[in-house]
């Protein structure tokens, strides 16, 4: 018998007789607010923008957002329709579109793939973030129980970044884009 299985059998020969743990059957208390509204009242509180949209009024905050820039860096996710300006890397984009798998209202967050492209997320200084509406969940394990798989890494942004590390002063746009925007997708893409 080798090392690891002589460890395993004293830890099951070790715990046989104790009680199992009781869990509770949901850990999170139901909402009573709405998902949605609840969404987009903590991307607020969180120093985000959050719009709820349709698919034309998502291309006209893009452009809106897009006035003046000479590009954008693109998330793999993104549907040719959102693709509005010349696509330059994301160290060089003062604006990154990307797509969220999903988004928590309990927390205000949006949930992005790494598949999408981690750069386009935490490069540009300004992130515009489209999700889709069926997509807003009231809490993460409701999320986590809806999906069939998840990638190799998932990003969890709740509002721009910030830091206060230096003198106790707050700084946005230290690790990350100083300007989160999250047009929620009313309908299909």
């Amino acid at each position: 018998m080798d090392a690891k299985s002589r460890i395993l059998s004293r830890i099951r020969h070790a715990l046989k007789d104790r009680p199992k743990a009781l869990l509770p059957e949901h850990p999170h208390p139901a909402f009573s607010q709405d998902a949605m509204e609840l969404f987009l009242k903590r991307l607020t509180e969180n120093g985000a923008e959050g719009h709820l949209v349709d698919k034309e009024g998502a291309r006209k905050l893009l452009a809106d957002l897009a006035q003046g820039l000479p590009g954008a860096a693109y998330g793999k996710g993104i549907p040719d329709a959102f693709r509005l300006l010349p696509e330059l890397p994301p160290e060089e984009a003062p604006l990154g579109v990307s797509r969220a798998l999903f988004a928590v209202a309990e927390t205000g967050t949006v949930a992005l793939s790494s598949e999408d492209g981690r750069r386009t997320q935490l490069l540009p200084p300004v992130h515009l973030v489209l999700v889709e509406e069926k997509r807003v969940y009231p809490s993460l394990l409701e999320a986590f129980l809806d999906l069939k798989s998840l990638p190799s890494a998932l990003g969890l942004h709740s509002g721009p970044s910030k830091s206060a590390d230096i003198g106790q002063v707050m700084v946005k746009g230290v690790h990350g884009p100083g300007r989160l925007v999250v047009a929620v997708l009313q309908g299909t893409w």
